[in-house]
């Protein structure tokens, strides 16, 4: 594809915190949508493994670790330098996402990040309860944030694939199917939070499996003692060791015996007293149709139940189930049965499949809306290795998905500079597919008739609620 279009002119500094995986993709994608001086603009990682390729690109490269007691000292000449708005772009692991967010907005300067983040020990601390590790926990502090100082420039927090993307998918998902039951006739877009619960209801979703299939595959065997996977590492094993977690919605009529109940905050969810990397749910992707996924606590699984959460007065009266249902790349399966085999030791070894060594696959992503009439509707991107390398370097399927986002956000961000704190559900998800969709592949919708109680072997006894084919009952695998 040629003639990107460019966005917006960016007049102050760029400082991009973090050069992995998802920041090197993303780096090539400010030059091609923004205008901006690149004399102006600053990555910061602790690991300088990248730093020549930020010279490639005529960017600086600062190599620095930011700590509880540095970031200000350390960010704010960066982030102010000379005149004009700049722009914060926290691609990090081992931040603060809500501390970085607090300092960007005190400067005027827009931000986003793809995860809420905390500081290094969070993820693996092992006082203070299950709940206090949870990503309701991490999203209260940014819903805390906001209910104390609304408004002000513009932080778009949680936006990347998913969290992110996916938010915008399910809008989408929505749209399509008002329509398709509305025998082709278009239905407008709801206009606030409680017309699209309103809608969702309606149309009688029970639920949505963020549901990913990722069969990008390596030209070479994965290594014993190494973790390998198509995007960060330590990403993934920081929210794999969180507890599983989901929004609960109220056409459950069961939770699992270890699960609990969020005490505080908008108690959108559930989180089970289990690794999300070491629970497996069933679900329903495209090309591999059922398969199993992990239940890997994401923020949008309490973001999405939360926005389309109906009330009356202080009583819920309507919100729909919401959880990840990830299979990962092979290697990267293999990667956690080994972790999980050596009682949770994490291998001291990692490694991201980048572009130049993957063979073939797909990233296959959407959002799976059911229990409504037509029983279940996946709508995502299914982009392959070999369309991402025509359109973008620096990056696999995975990446790309991500990468693509986050200059949707940015895009919005620029154009909404007062909205203070937002999440992706907030942001108008027809502009946001509009940038992003063409980083996509194959954006597709396809109902299907399966359900959790479809091709069971019926080999064993099974505890299953036969009269709903959706509870979460039998979408768990126990």
């Amino acid at each position: 594809m040629t003639g990107w279009p460019v966005y917006h002119r960016i007049d102050g500094p760029i400082v991009m915190i973090g050069f992995g995986s998802i920041g090197r993709g993303t780096l090539p994608l400010i030059e091609r949508h923004f205008t901006f001086d690149k004399n102006r603009m600053v990555i910061l990682d602790p690991d300088d493994a990248h730093a020549g390729l930020a010279a490639k690109h005529g960017i600086r490269f600062v190599q620095a670790e930011l700590t509880p007691a540095n970031y200000r000292e350390v960010l704010t000449p960066m982030l102010t330098e000379g005149e004009g708005q700049g722009f914060c772009v926290n691609l990090s692991v081992d931040t603060s996402s809500l501390d970085i967010m607090r300092l960007c907005r005190e400067l005027n300067v827009p931000y986003i990040d793809t995860v809420v983040e905390p500081w290094p020990s969070f993820y693996f601390a092992k006082g203070g309860g299950l709940e206090a590790r949870t990503n309701h926990a991490l999203r209260e502090t940014v819903r805390q944030e906001k209910a104390t100082k609304p408004g002000g420039t513009t932080a778009v927090s949680c936006c990347g694939a998913n969290p992110g993307m996916v938010s915008w998918f399910v809008k989408q998902a929505l749209v399509n199917l008002a329509k398709d039951f509305g025998a082709g006739v278009e239905v407008p877009a709801p206009l606030d939070r409680g017309g699209w619960a309103r809608l969702m209801q309606r149309l009688g979703v029970k639920g949505i499996h963020v549901a990913e299939r990722d069969t990008q595959r390596s030209k070479t065997p994965k290594p014993l003692g190494t973790f390998v996977n198509t995007w960060s590492v330590e990403g993934f094993l920081s929210e794999g060791m969180q507890p599983a977690e989901l929004g609960f919605g109220t056409h459950e009529k069961w939770m699992p015996e270890d699960a609990k109940r969020h005490s505080y905050g908008a108690k959108a969810g559930i989180f089970l007293d289990q690794p999300g990397a070491n629970t497996r749910v069933r679900s329903w992707c495209p090309t591999p149709a059922a398969q199993y996924g992990f239940l890997v606590t994401h923020n949008e699984s309490i973001s999405i139940a939360d926005y389309f959460t109906m009330r009356d007065g202080d009583e819920v009266v309507y919100r729909p189930t919401c959880h990840y249902a990830y299979h990962p790349a092979d290697e990267a399966v293999l990667s956690l049965h080994e972790l999980f085999g050596r009682a949770g030791v994490r291998q001291t070894s990692h490694h991201i499949l980048d572009e130049t060594e993957i063979v073939d696959g797909v990233d296959e992503l959407g959002v799976l809306l059911y229990g409504h009439r037509r029983n279940a509707y996946w709508f995502g991107s299914r982009l392959s290795i070999e369309e991402t390398r025509k359109l973008a370097p620096y990056q696999n399927a995975t990446g790309l998905q991500v990468t693509s986002a986050v200059i949707a956000g940015m895009v919005w961000a620029l154009e909404n500079p007062d909205s203070g704190i937002v999440e992706t559900e907030e942001m108008d998800f027809r502009r946001c597919l509009e940038v992003q969709i063409p980083y996509l592949g194959p954006v597709e919708g396809h109902y299907t008739d399966w359900t959790p109680l479809a091709d069971r072997p019926g080999l064993y006894p099974e505890d299953i609620d036969e009269a709903d084919a959706w509870q979460f009952r039998n979408v768990l695998v126990r």
